[in-house]
This record gives structure tokens, sequence and C-alpha cells, in this order.
């Protein structure tokens, strides 16, 4: 079994002092200290609104090929499933893309869905221009300890067979392949690719945190 490996020391402190099975309160911004990937930010969860759609749905067509459609995201919003955006304050002279009106900078987002004693991840999104600075390992560990707080004992995902970088980092967080759903993702010209179906137990990740 892969032991999980978390996000850096600050995350780390961070995280524990969340309420169980509650997202941060978005009047009580996080300091992610500057490393050699990132410079210092403000962070903040906040709930993905349909107010925020156009700019969420400007970052998911510039992250990936086969995008998630507004309907996509709409209808997780109306049904119910935890939608969190990873919001920052903008940096001296950065200018937030897509443009906010709060002028605060889009760093990602996520979107899961609840079940009986486990949570399914269905998008996960980090902004092209702040990729690589650890925020999708952040929002991972946000999503377990929510889930967990849920009662979730597994946190399952789909990533495409092809994405190398994305399974590399699941595998770190803990994640183990359990499967695959053959041609489950569009792959141009009529193609179809398969999806590594991972799994966290999300109990027995929560035992080794406990032991560090």
């Amino acid at each position: 079994m892969t032991t999980p490996i978390h996000a850096d020391a600050a995350v780390k402190a961070a995280l524990p002092a969340w309420t169980s099975g509650l997202w941060p309160a978005p009047t009580e911004p996080l300091v992610q200290p500057r490393t050699a990937s990132r410079p210092e930010r403000r962070i903040v969860f906040e709930p993905m609104l349909e107010s925020d759609l156009d700019a969420v749905q400007a970052v998911e067509s510039q992250a990936y090929a086969h995008p998630w459609s507004r309907r996509h995201f709409h209808d997780s919003l109306k049904a119910g499933y935890p939608a969190m955006l990873l919001l920052s304050e903008a940096l001296p002279g950065e200018v937030a893309h897509p443009l906010r009106a709060d002028g605060r900078v889009l760093l990602g987002y996520l979107v899961a869905m609840p079940g009986v004693d486990e949570v399914h991840l269905l998008n996960i999104t980090v902004a092209t221009a702040h990729q690589r600075q650890g925020w999708a390992r952040f929002m991972l560990d946000a999503l377990a300890l929510w889930s967990r707080g849920q009662g979730a004992q597994w946190l399952w995902l789909e990533v495409r067979q092809s994405n190398a970088p994305a399974r590399g980092l699941y595998e770190r967080c803990g994640f183990a392949q359990v499967g695959l759903r053959k041609g489950y993702y569009p792959a141009g010209q009529f193609q179809r690719e398969d999806a590594v179906v991972m799994s966290l137990n999300l109990v027995a990740s929560a035992a080794v945190e406990a032991n560090r």
C-alpha cells in the first residue's frame, strides 16, 4: 500500500485546524507561505455558485481538451453536490484571469458526489497559470478531511489512463488503482479513452497521519 505523502508543512499544519466535516470559513483565509514554486498567498475556499460558472467554464476550457460543459457544473450544483472554489487575493500587479467582480484569483475548484460511506471526486482542476504549485494536492487533502467528517470511508475518482502526472499525484496522496472503465472518456475523432479507477482508504490514511 502506498503511504500518503501530503502537501507542504504549512498545508499539513492548516488542515487539522479546520472543523472535521466542514469547509474552512470563507471569512478566515489561510496564508500559504512562499515556496520555490509559488509566491505567498492568502487563500480561502468558497462554495461554487451559479454566478461563478462563467469563470469556472473559462478555466475548465483552458485546462482540458475535453472539458466539462457548463451544463455539467449546473447540474452538479442543482443536485446539491459539494462544489468548492479555491480563491486567492490578487498579488501586487497581478490581474485575475478570468476576471472576477471581486478581483480575486480563481486558483482551482473541485466537485464531489457523496454516497453511502464514500465520496466520489468528479472534477478537480487547477487553473493553468497556477499548476505545479501544490494546489491540487492541497484540494485533495481538504476533500479527504471533509469526507472523513461526513463519515466516508473511501474516496473514489477516475483519471484518464494517459494522464501520467495526475495518476502520479493521486498515488503519492495514497490512492491505489482498483479498476479500469473501458472507453469512459472522449478522445477526439470519435475515439474513446479508458479511465483508471482509483480509491483512497480514508480510515487507513487517517491512521497513517495520526502516527506521523
